[in-house]
């Protein structure tokens, strides 16, 4: 006698109400829909369409062989055939029962006739043709298979056009796996930017026809610092990988001048250049170049050509060296231990074999033989070194260097060889020429001033008894003359520019003051007619904008970043002397530095070529690394 009869009974009246579509209504067909993807059907209309037990029982795996592509395709042409209506809007066109279509959520609608789908003649003419055509692709697909009878909008469909095919695809695949909601809301953002914001969009074509970063494409907008505080943060050191070393003190920072190359130069007492790639974070030594015959001196002692290609190393000798980024060879001036030709540099071959001659007594603590003949060189009006050099700023193409008797040299830069093309004589040269600094022409400012002889080149030069002197370098003529504010003789110290903004001049001293002078102190003023302008140059005094209290002792280095919104202050002589200038507020920044920044005697200081990054070298023989938050990020 079999067991439990009545169970197995019950069970199987159970099955055939689960299988049974005539015993569900309509709310439980919907749900089906929604679930298994199959077609809603009310209960009045089942003959429409009938599902096979077996394709139910695929749900799921009906897409498992297809291919990525298959499944994903973008579609930018669109048939206008008449056999190749909309797939969402196709109905089917015969006398018998008609079937109702469904929207998006998978509910009913009222059956309507559809009309052939057309496009307007505008949006035809617009669309663009396809690119390329695989030839492999199926023209039709049956859809007699049991997988593939869930893709029919009519029970009578047999086949489909590739093209239908794989929209059909499509659809049954959103239908499975619906969008998220956060994806259909980052669409919706995408599709309607904000206007407030200040960056411009990015489209793909701009993307793809740089090579620059996604960051550097972006806007590159200076931001307008604010007086008071600086945001700012420190890194790692910059020569972390080279300060068990014993590199001695830092004599000289120099940035790549492109803000795609992020390359720091650091020269040190211990006659070497290093190179850095400044990341942020560990900062990889690159190469280190070692020059024994050559003494770095100065903060100049190292410095960028203006196209980036060639590095210009100077020092307490008659001589220079030149290295090529490009091939990295170096290569020594044409005139090695005979000075430039032309100019009143004396051979200092008995210096050179004998470097104790330049030992004094009382030398500053720490200092070697390096040291000393940096201090005769810096303060003898005949020091035969060429530590104080300039570039002019816009092509490069000639080389200010500074020489004995206030003296200033115009090296022919651009033929490559060398050669002194005309000298500039300060006066008596009291005290020896302490600082240069061209005066862009590039600027807007010039185009006004331009009086005819084409667009001017003024280098203004700071001898050491505080006497500023500006020349026209196209004429060789000293165009204007003036004494700093509250400097005397053997006061000056160090001179900086910039054109950028409103334009600036800063001069420190020996007894730590910094004067902040105008556009005024270095151009011409322009003189209007009623029927042109000329321009003519001031024979007063100008006045300091503002006079920097900071610092109480001797001024050694001074640099203003990309854009002159901030000046970098500092005194060597004194530990952590150092400090950040607002402009044009002429203000101190009151939270940088603080008591507890190991600054130590800074030697030398330098921004990058966007200042985000800030470099500050001291006698301990390391390079700190900050981070300006308000320039970008690093």
């Amino acid at each position: 006698m079999p067991k439990h009869s009545r169970k197995r009974q019950k069970l199987s009246n159970e099955a055939n109400l689960l299988t049974n579509d005539s015993a569900k209504d309509d709310e439980e067909r919907r749900l089906e829909s929604l679930l298994f993807g199959t077609k809603y059907v009310p209960v009045g209309n089942t003959g429409l369409l009938q599902v096979d037990a077996e394709a139910t029982e695929g749900d799921g795996r009906q897409f498992q062989n297809l291919l990525d592509n298959d499944l994903f395709f973008v579609d930018d042409e669109v048939e206008h055939n008449s056999d190749r209506s909309d797939y969402e809007d196709q109905e089917p066109s015969g006398s018998g029962s008609g079937s109702q279509s469904e929207n998006e959520e998978g509910f009913e609608e009222p059956s309507t006739p559809k009309k052939p789908h057309s496009h307007p003649k505008s949006l035809q003419s617009n669309r663009r043709a396809p690119a390329w055509i695989d030839d492999s692709d199926p023209t039709s697909v049956s859809l007699s298979s049991k997988r593939l009878r869930k893709l029919r909008n009519a029970p009578d469909e047999e086949t489909l056009p590739g093209r239908e095919y794989e929209s059909r695809l499509r659809r049954q695949f959103g239908r499975i796996n619906p969008e998220p909601d956060w994806a259909t809301q980052a669409r919706k953002k995408t599709s309607q930017p904000d206007d407030r914001d200040g960056d411009a969009e990015m489209d793909l074509n701009t993307l793809l026809s740089s090579t620059s970063g996604i960051h550097h494409s972006r806007s590159l907008r200076s931001q307008v610092l604010a007086p008071g505080t600086i945001d700012i943060s420190r890194l790692r050191d910059a020569n972390q990988s080279a300060q068990n070393s014993g590199c001695g003190d830092i004599k000289s920072l120099a940035f790549h001048p492109s803000e795609r190359v992020p390359v720091l130069c650091v020269g040190s007492s211990d006659r070497r250049v290093r190179m850095y790639n400044i990341d942020g974070h560990t900062s990889p030594l690159l190469q280190t170049l070692h020059i024994p015959s050559l003494p770095l001196s100065s903060q100049s002692s190292v410095a960028f050509h203006p196209s980036g290609s060639h590095l210009l190393l100077t020092g307490s000798r008659p001589y220079y060296f030149v290295y090529d980024l490009q091939s990295g060879t170096l290569s020594g001036s044409d005139q090695s231990k005979h000075g430039l030709w032309g100019t009143r540099f004396e051979d200092l071959s008995a210096s050179l074999e004998s470097p104790t001659s330049f030992r004094k007594r009382g030398r500053t603590r720490g200092a070697g033989v390096d040291e000393s003949a940096s201090v005769k060189s810096q303060n003898t009006p005949g020091a035969p070194g060429m530590e104080v050099t300039a570039f002019e700023p816009r092509t490069g193409s000639i080389l200010a260097v500074a020489g004995r008797g206030g003296y200033v040299h115009l090296v022919d830069w651009k033929s490559g060889a060398g050669q002194v093309i005309g000298s500039l004589k300060c006066s008596n040269g009291g005290g020896g020429v302490k600082g240069l600094w061209w005066a862009s022409s590039s600027s807007e400012r010039y185009s006004e001033v331009d009086t005819g002889f084409g667009s001017r080149e003024y280098l203004t030069v700071l001898t050491g008894d505080s006497e500023v002197y500006v020349w026209d370098v196209g004429e060789r003529r000293c165009v204007r003359r003036w004494t700093d504010e509250g400097g005397f003789r053997g006061s000056g110290r160090v001179l900086a520019g910039s054109g950028k903004g409103s334009g600036w001049l800063a001069i420190g001293s020996n007894t730590g003051l910094v004067n902040v002078y105008g556009t005024d102190s270095y151009t011409p003023s322009t003189v209007s007619t009623s029927s042109s302008s000329s321009s003519s140059w001031s024979g007063l005094t100008p006045k300091p904008l503002k006079t920097i209290e900071n610092l109480i002792t001797p001024i050694s280095t001074l640099r203003f970043n990309h854009d002159a919104q901030v000046l970098a202050m500092a005194s060597k002589e004194k530990k952590d002397s150092m400090r950040l200038i607002h402009l044009p507020s002429l203000t101190s920044f009151s939270n940088w530095p603080t008591s507890s920044t190991p600054l130590g005697h800074v030697t030398a200081v330098d921004f990058s070529a966007r200042s985000e990054y800030i470099a500050i070298g001291n006698t301990r023989g390391r390079v700190l690394l900050y981070h300006l938050k308000n320039f970008g990020a690093h």
